[in-house]
């Protein structure tokens, strides 16, 4: 895929354009209950899931509440990621002051992400403010795949256009703390990234 970002233009388009490479289009969220997957239990009620993202960066612990009553499918994908592993050492390619810093992508270009397919939207009202965790994504709506980004100020320009998967509860002052740039010089790190 290549660039999955939200603009810091907020008066033009809020994505680029771009291809993914796993394909385009995706079916609509189906209406069934959502659920989860669990390491070695099978599938679990959301209600039941693991609730907390922890990011260790070069700086510090970054807690993060999942929100899967906002974006199950989302949270779904973010945990099983980070459990894979698939977070650790992916650095984070774009960080805007006062905007917010971008990461998730394991080439640390902002052009790719996971070989999982790209996840339907789950667009809320929640508003993209300080600390909130979104999916970055193409012009396709349903383009979110691995990428993703924490807002360091309000930017609800971004609001029902992004899906919010979850909100920093700890560890601000790390995502804070990140070099800045598009992309930064000597970018910080997910040093690990797991789901309790």
């Amino acid at each position: 895929m290549h660039a999955s970002r939200p603009f810091e233009d907020r008066s033009a388009g809020l994505c680029r354009t771009a291809q993914n490479r796993n394909g385009a289009g995706s079916l609509p969220v189906p209406a069934r209950p959502a659920r989860a997957r669990g390491s070695n239990q099978g599938d679990f009620p959301v209600a039941d899931a693991p609730q907390t993202l922890t990011l260790t960066l070069d700086s510090g612990d970054v807690t993060i509440r999942l929100r899967p009553d906002l974006a199950p499918k989302h949270v779904e994908r973010i945990t099983t990621l980070a459990n894979d592993g698939f977070y650790d050492g992916v650095v984070f390619h774009r960080v805007i002051d006062g905007f917010m810093a971008q990461g998730g992508d394991p080439t640390g270009t902002g052009t790719s992400g996971s070989k999982l397919p790209n996840l339907p939207a789950e667009f809320s009202r929640e508003p993209h403010v300080r600390g909130v965790c979104s999916m970055a994504r193409t012009m396709d709506p349903n383009s979110a795949n691995s990428q993703f980004f924490i807002c360091f100020d309000d930017a609800t320009f971004l609001d029902g256009q992004y899906t919010v998967w979850g909100q920093v509860t700890e560890g601000m002052e790390h995502v804070d703390a990140l070099p800045k740039g598009e992309p930064p010089r000597n970018p910080g790190k997910i040093v690990k990234a797991r789901v309790a």
